[in-house]
């Protein structure tokens, strides 16, 4: 099967699986979503959404956030890891936004990327969820594992697997393809689990099996070490 044909049938398949996928950051305007993406990096979307409501009930403009003390900043997103360069960031992306947008956020992927903490895949995150604006694929882990999986690339970089990808699924799906890899990363193809014989995708994957049979691989082995550990203690 071409890849082309798979992702065609990939799409199909997910949003029928996956009718409700969207974005899980909470959010209310694009600046909330903007500051929540930053702070999503190397964190879970869970722990974001469980620190932005004071957030942005604290500092709920570009205006009010720019002017925050980092240290005020640095406790309330401390969970998140990396606060300190996460708090400069925000202060920092904030400032520019009130200094150069009028507290407007750009509906530009180069104007985006520019600001303090934005990488493509944030700045694709912003112009899809908040402006309808299908201007790439987001790739983070999920998505860069699945279309790995599922042979639709063999890179491993996130700016190729974006060139990949946009040439394969139609531009109107750039968004959405992201929330429904991301939903069924979450739900099905988990990383450390898989449950490859529940898969819907199963039939289009040509991973099939192998990567469960990685996945309980690794458990034996982590299963040995702790049983070795044990040992020792006692």
């Amino acid at each position: 099967m071409k890849k082309k044909e798979r992702a065609e049938l990939v799409i199909e398949k997910l949003k029928e699986v996956y009718p409700n996928a969207h974005c899980e950051l909470y959010h209310e305007n694009p600046f909330q979503l903007l500051i929540a993406t930053i702070l999503s990096a190397q964190c879970t979307d869970e722990r974001v959404n469980m620190v932005t409501p004071n957030l942005f009930k604290k500092y709920p403009t570009p205006k009010k956030m720019a002017a925050a003390p980092q240290e005020d900043i640095e406790k309330i997103i401390h969970s998140t890891g990396f606060y300190k360069n996460k708090a400069k960031n925000i202060i920092s992306c904030a400032s520019d936004l009130q200094t150069k947008y009028k507290g407007d956020l750009p509906k530009d992927i180069d104007k985006l990327v520019a600001l303090a903490g934005v990488g493509r895949k944030t700045a694709n995150v912003v112009l899809g969820n908040a402006f309808n604006i299908n201007e790439g694929i987001v790739v983070d882990t999920h998505v860069k594992r699945i279309t790995n999986l599922l042979g639709l690339t063999k890179n491993d970089d996130p700016i190729k697997i974006e060139k990949d990808l946009v040439k394969l699924f139609q531009r109107d799906d750039w968004t959405d393809i992201s929330h429904l890899l991301i939903f069924h990363g979450r739900r099905r193809c988990i990383a450390r689990r898989p449950q490859c014989d529940l898969c819907e995708l199963a039939y289009l994957c040509p991973s099939k099996g192998k990567i469960s049979k990685k996945a309980s691989s690794k458990k034996k082995v982590a299963k040995k070490k702790k049983k070795i550990v044990k040992k020792k203690k006692s």
